[in-house]
């Protein structure tokens, strides 16, 4: 099979040479195709689509073949299914069926080769808890800890906390030295408490500029000093209704794209149409735009749109170079998590996505090889 496609790093025109799912040439093409192709998305946030969550108790196998498929048709050739806040079992049944469905599955395997657990160690405050389940938050346990990483046979990469949360500091050092990528989010901690955690090996702030305050201090504030963290990347929400474009650009100007992430942070709502629905405990609401709240206030409760929107919103929203705005939503945190980066050179697996794309336009998906 050849790809006939416009590189998304230069622009120019190339032949793609695919065999046995490997990538055997690239060569220059005299094609003048209209169509991209880039390493496929891999994004590290994504909690379902379609009525479908990974923390339900429903959750079967199929299941979740059913969101790798949807999330196949936006360019997301890999993700890291995400559980939020809830009870020990809750959970335990969430990463023991994710582990069940690769294990059955090689392919599947592929497109889901780690987890992120996002709670309950978290603040338990309005504004930075935003949708969690306040009567699950609770402190780092070491040992319910290791009962879910067993559940998920291992595979669980990333876990955000809250470096307020008594015990925080040692369970980060604890995570670090297991290999678990720490993440900072969901909370209200101050500069010291921020500081303190990356010095016990935390890397990376999840989703910067949301789980905030409403309010907070012009200058001293925990957005501030996790944005002038060289030591934290960090992941933004760019589906246009989490930050302003404003805020994007300022994101990515200060960590730049080396340590910068996109995720679409996309929830069980995603997909579905406008209305309300019963989710985590509580209701949530679907605008007409996509957009998933907390009916009555402000607070967000994660996405309604993929992977595919944010990174040609990120063009529009921060002036980013398309190869940035790929890189950012594949290679980034492919390396942040240890796991193969993939490029369009010969040799590598043919993990690639084709689209159609315009400066200022939407990315259109048309194949993930």
């Amino acid at each position: 099979m050849i790809l006939h496609a416009r590189h998304y790093a230069t622009g120019r025109p190339v032949a793609v040479t695919v065999e046995g799912g490997r990538i055997t040439a690239v060569a220059g093409s005299d094609q003048n195709p209209l169509r991209w192709i880039a390493p496929a998305f891999f994004d590290p946030q994504i909690n379902g689509c379609l009525g479908i969550s990974f923390n339900s108790p429903a959750l079967t196998p199929e299941r979740v073949r059913a969101v790798v498929d949807v999330c196949r048709t936006h360019g997301i050739g890999a993700f890291c299914p995400t559980l939020v806040t809830a009870d020990f079992d809750a959970l335990r049944h969430g990463f023991a069926t994710l582990t069940r469905a690769i294990d059955a599955d090689a392919e599947l395997a592929r497109r889901v080769p780690c987890f992120h657990l996002e709670g309950p160690y978290l603040s338990g405050e309005d504004g930075p808890r935003g949708a969690h389940p306040k009567e699950h938050i609770r402190d780092p346990d070491w040992v319910e800890f290791l009962r879910w990483q067993d559940a998920a046979g291992g595979r669980i990469r990333m876990v955000t906390v809250a470096p307020e949360r008594a015990g925080a500091c040692a369970f980060i050092e604890k995570l670090t030295a297991a290999g678990v990528v720490v993440a900072i989010g969901h909370t209200g901690a101050t500069r010291s408490q921020i500081q303190d955690a990356v010095t016990a090996g935390a890397r990376t702030s999840t989703h910067l500029g949301n789980g905030c305050h409403a309010v907070l201090p012009r200058h001293d504030n925990y957005v501030w000093e996790q944005l002038a963290c060289d030591d934290l990347h960090a992941s933004v929400i760019t589906d246009g209704h989490h930050l302003p474009a404003a805020l994007v650009k300022c994101i990515y100007r200060v960590k730049t794209a080396r340590r910068l992430l996109l995720t679409c942070d996309a929830s069980s709502l995603a997909g579905l149409p406008a209305g309300t629905y019963r989710e985590w405990g509580t209701d949530l609401e679907v605008l007409p735009s996509g957009k998933v709240v907390v009916p009555g206030t402000p607070f967000l409760a994660g996405s309604g749109h993929f992977t595919d929107v944010c990174v040609a919103n990120v063009v529009r929203m921060a002036g980013a170079p398309l190869a940035d705005a790929i890189d950012m939503a594949s290679a980034r945190p492919r390396h942040l998590l240890g796991l193969p980066v993939t490029t369009i050179t010969v040799g590598q697996p043919a993990d690639l996505v084709l689209f159609d794309w315009e400066p200022d336009g939407d990315v259109r998906v048309r194949e993930v090889l």
